[in-house]
């Protein structure tokens, strides 16, 4: 019988497929990063040694528009709304761990050097 984390790694990598998550190497690093955890951390997660904390499993849930109970347990059906039916929102999904990196950036500056950064990224942008 599979240990408990085991199965929700399978139950994990199923719902980042269906998110049209980053596979491959690059997977663990992206989840690190969207998490704000550790790569290791990531790895565990989804080779099944361990399993998040209740509160990430909650977020977690809810940004791949899986259920909760079947995230955490197995238990009933996966879908709350099947991720690859849903609309994307206007930014898409996946984010790369690049964006990451720079949202993390953001958020690690003063609120002055934060408006700074944006009104540069906006000129950038146009």
């Amino acid at each position: 019988m599979p240990a408990p984390a085991e199965d929700f790694s399978r139950r994990l990598h199923w719902a980042l497929d269906q998110a049209r998550f980053e596979t491959g190497r690059g997977r663990a690093s992206a989840l690190a990063a969207r998490y704000a955890v550790s790569r290791q951390t990531a790895r565990k997660w989804l080779s099944g040694l361990a399993m998040p904390e209740l509160a990430r499993m909650l977020e977690m849930a809810a940004d791949f528009h899986v259920s909760f109970d079947w995230l955490a347990t197995g238990r009933g059906g996966a879908d709350v709304k099947r991720v690859a039916d849903a609309a994307l929102p206007p930014y898409g999904l996946p984010i790369s761990e690049r964006e990451m990196k720079v949202v993390f950036a953001l958020r690690r500056l003063p609120p002055r050097q934060q408006r700074a950064f944006m009104e540069l990224i906006e000129v950038l942008a146009d």
